[in-house]
């Protein structure tokens, strides 16, 4: 009779298992590091991706207020450029498009900033007092004014304040208007003294009867630019230094161009100081002189001739008695002169007066002279030079340096003082002289690779993708490189023991030789075999132990 037995699976490893009996197989701890590695590693390589498209983001405007910040983006969503929005109004786009940007926005009208012109009266509200439209009037003024003044190249930001006083109907109690402008230079820009005059005739025209001289002018600093010549004692302003700076550099630069070809580029030092008179003086005079022709006593510009005379009429006179009541006799002295009376006329024997008057106009010349005197003219110059000694090589190649001589510095001198323009009834002074040059040698200091500014961009531009790369190679190392080792030896379980017949038992199959990670893996699979269902081994080891003693009593 046959007696049946329970036998084992073989230990055999099947040749090939499909992934998901693969999966089953591996650990859950396992398992579960190899998806959060597959899925860190996508993750950075998407941020790998966006970083790559997108690139390096600039600073296209700083400083934006809400309403250009807002026109900004809204163009940039127009235009498909992406942007990044930060703090304080700072739009960013890829640093490759921000000179074309720019040129696009700036064709745009964009941006506008935040001064507001005359537009404001376009959102005039019903029943507003009388005293709020004309403070929507002077705004919109100062805004366009403020506008005009920006478009200067060298002005970044303006503002202006405009004071206008009511007017009333009495004329000697009207107040003038005034206006004040503060500039904000751009970084290394000035005004010269004809910028500032414009800017300063642009806001007096702008304003009826605003006098130029109550328009203030001030920089970013409070320095005054303007200056009506009401205080000379206050000094020189900044346009006045900035012209006596301007004279002695040119001066100083004409003295470089002439000598340095003759003495060389770095052998020579030379200073130039200015006295400009800034004053302004007006004089005005007459002068009367006699006539100077060849016949000065016929220039009669003029002649008036004037006679009186009269008479009061016949009057007794004499002794009285018979000689005095007879009339008179005939004439008979003889005519001498207009101005003695006739005989027999009425004023020979009564009382007259005879009045006479000339008045004669010579012609007298006269002059009328004014003289304004020119502001900044050049009172005195003082030039201060020095020359370096000469270097001479010898026959042997040895460099050594040599004073110049005395005609050498004559002639630089002479060349000096026609440079300038040298006048000796003006007190000008030229000095020229030579002295050995002590030239100090600058140590170089090396910077090392990693704190130069090119080093330092190129490692910023690296700075991402080589993280993401690092946190890459981590994960792979981590979670994604043990998952596949374990997927690489996984396979299922064996199957369960099946009975066969003692006499028909064929003869044991040979193990095959398993390498050691297998053979661990295999004994992970035997312990979970006992764990999960521990019923179903022991059956396995009776079984095993049943055949074991058959076979020992049947020998």
């Amino acid at each position: 009779m046959d007696k049946a037995v329970v036998s084992p699976a073989p230990l055999a490893v099947p040749e090939r298992f499909g992934v998901a009996e693969r999966l089953r197989a591996m650990p859950p701890r396992t398992r579960m590091g190899l998806a959060v590695g597959i899925a860190a590693l996508v993750a950075v390589a998407v941020a790998l991706a966006l970083a790559a498209g997108q690139g390096d983001y600039r600073v296209l405007y700083p400083n934006l207020s809400e309403k250009d910040a807002g026109a900004v983006t809204a163009q940039l969503s127009q235009m498909n450029v992406p942007y990044k929005l930060s703090g304080n109004g700072l739009v960013m786009v890829p640093a490759a498009q921000v000179p074309d940007v720019r040129l696009k926005l700036a064709t745009a009208g964009l941006p506008k900033g935040s001064v507001s012109g005359f537009e404001l009266m376009d959102s005039a509200r019903f029943g507003q007092t009388q005293f709020q439209e004309r403070l929507t009037f002077q705004r919109g003024l100062e805004g366009e004014l403020t506008r005009s003044i920006t478009s200067l190249a060298a002005v970044e930001s303006a503002r202006v304040h405009l004071a206008l006083p009511n007017q009333n109907g009495f004329f000697r109690e009207q107040q003038k208007p005034s206006a004040s402008v503060l500039l904000t230079l751009r970084a290394g820009r000035t005004l010269d003294r004809a910028q500032v005059a414009g800017i300063v005739h642009l806001v007096s025209s702008s304003v009826p009867e605003l006098d130029p001289k109550a328009v203030s002018v001030l920089d970013q600093t409070g320095n005054l630019l303007t200056n009506d010549g009401a205080n000379p004692a206050a000094g020189l302003d900044a346009m006045q230094l900035q012209y006596v700076s301007q004279v002695e550099g040119g001066y100083a630069k004409r003295i470089y161009q002439l000598l340095e070809p003759i003495v060389g580029r770095d052998n020579l030092r030379a200073s130039v100081t200015a006295d400009i008179d800034f004053s302004q003086s007006e004089a005005t005079s007459e002068e009367f002189r006699p006539n100077q022709g060849s016949d000065a006593s016929v220039s009669i510009r003029s002649q008036q001739t004037t006679e009186q005379a009269g008479s009061s009429g016949m009057l007794p006179s004499g002794v009285p008695g018979a000689a005095s009541n007879q009339p008179p006799v005939a004439a008979t002295a003889p005519l001498t002169g207009a101005s003695q009376p006739l005989q027999g006329s009425p004023l020979a024997g009564g009382t007259g007066n005879l009045r006479r008057e000339a008045v004669t106009n010579y012609e007298v010349d006269k002059t009328v002279r004014v003289t304004r005197n020119a502001t900044g003219v050049v009172k005195r110059l003082n030039a201060a030079v020095v020359v370096n000694n000469r270097t001479v090589t010898d026959a042997k190649g040895k460099v050594s340096q040599v004073p110049l001589g005395t005609d050498e510095l004559d002639k630089l001198t002479a060349l000096v003082r026609e440079t300038i323009g040298y006048k000796q009834e003006r007190g000008d002074s030229v000095k020229v002289i030579n002295a050995p040059f002590k030239i100090e040698s600058q140590p170089t200091v090396d910077l090392p690779w990693w704190k130069q500014p090119d080093a330092l961009d190129v490692l910023r531009s690296f700075a991402m993708p080589g993280a993401l790369s690092l946190v890459a190679v981590l994960v792979f190392l981590g979670l994604v490189r043990p998952g596949l080792r374990a997927f690489a030896v996984a396979f299922p379980p064996p199957p369960p023991a099946r009975l066969e017949a003692v006499e028909d038992e064929p003869p044991p199959l040979p193990v095959p030789a398993l390498p050691a990670p297998r053979l661990n893996e295999h004994l992970e699979q035997v312990r979970k075999m006992a764990r999960d269902n521990p019923a179903a081994v022991a059956g396995i080891i009776r079984s095993w132990s049943g055949t074991e003693a058959a076979t020992a009593g049947k020998g």
